[in-house]
């Protein structure tokens, strides 16, 4: 009889702040749905912070072929983890990430098809390299953040960073293709009002942005109906943005909706890691 392929099996790293592990699990369930073997990377401290706060093995149990693994982050117990301190999240997750992945790589079963990694740890790229592992880079903010992170060495080019004060933050960016219309200086993330542009956080993020251009896949957390018009509307990641809050919840529902944009976009990440499983599988 013909031996059964194994379930492409895919391993999940995110960034250990919140809004980055609550997008990537999302994108662990669907794809446990699919049938998919999914092991999810989670901090130590991350871990039992689900643990005290959610059911959150209830919530896969019905999942056979999904785990979590934990990793140290590199940071004392003790330290808050909090947004103001992320520059050191960052630090001692790149720091101590590369090492804990490889070693989970070297004895894990069954064997990885694919890392969907946090498109803001570069230390996933060279352990990719490394192993001959597929490398799919998930970007847990919008696509025109995503965009704006991957311009910024035009914008810094252009003189339109540092931004140099309150006269910077009114003053229109037209480096950004398609938001030459809107974007100001203001509408920047924080890490980019600093006065240096050889600050740290700024160059990590330009840096580690421009490497999803490397890699063997990228997903968006958005849906291609939502950012256009929405940012167009928020100009006139108020009350004409309101009002039109229904219209694109609506789009939102039909996106991920049988045969809506988002749907189908799943159903080719899926295609894609299988392909990656079976290629994998004939070396």
């Amino acid at each position: 009889m013909e031996e059964k392929p194994l379930a492409p099996h895919v391993i999940i790293f995110p960034l250990p702040v919140q809004g980055h592990i609550n997008s990537m699990l999302k994108l662990a369930e669907l794809l446990s749905l699919a049938g998919l073997n999914i092991t999810f990377l989670n901090s130590d401290n991350n871990q039992k912070r689900l643990l005290r706060y959610t059911d959150i093995h209830a919530r896969f149990a019905n999942y056979s072929g999904f785990q979590f693994r934990t990793y140290s982050d590199g940071l004392p117990e003790d330290h808050p983890r909090s947004v103001d301190r992320a520059w050191e999240i960052f630090e001692a997750t790149n720091l101590s990430g590369g090492p804990s992945l490889k070693e989970l790589l070297t004895d894990i079963r069954p064997p990885v098809s694919c890392i969907i990694g946090d498109g803001i740890l570069g230390f996933l790229s060279d352990v990719a390299t490394t192993l001959k592992i597929p490398l799919i880079h998930f970007r847990t903010a919008s696509a025109c953040s995503f965009w704006t992170y991957f311009c910024i060495p035009q914008l810094i080019q252009a003189g339109e960073l540092p931004l140099n004060g309150k006269e910077g933050m009114d003053r229109l960016l037209t480096t950004v293709p398609g938001m030459e219309e809107f974007l100001r200086g203001r509408d920047l993330p924080s890490f980019c009002r600093a006065n240096d542009i050889n600050d740290g956080f700024l160059q990590l993020v330009m840096n580690e942005t421009v490497k999803s251009s490397e890699v063997d896949g990228l997903l968006l957390n958005t849906f291609e109906d939502l950012e256009g018009p929405v940012l167009s509307h928020i100009r006139t990641k108020r009350e004409e943005f309101l009002k039109s809050a229904d219209k694109f919840a609506t789009s939102a529902r039909k996106s991920i909706s049988e045969g809506g944009s988002s749907w189908g976009n799943l159903d080719r990440l899926i295609n894609d890691i299988m392909d990656m499983s079976s290629q994998a599988h004939s070396i």
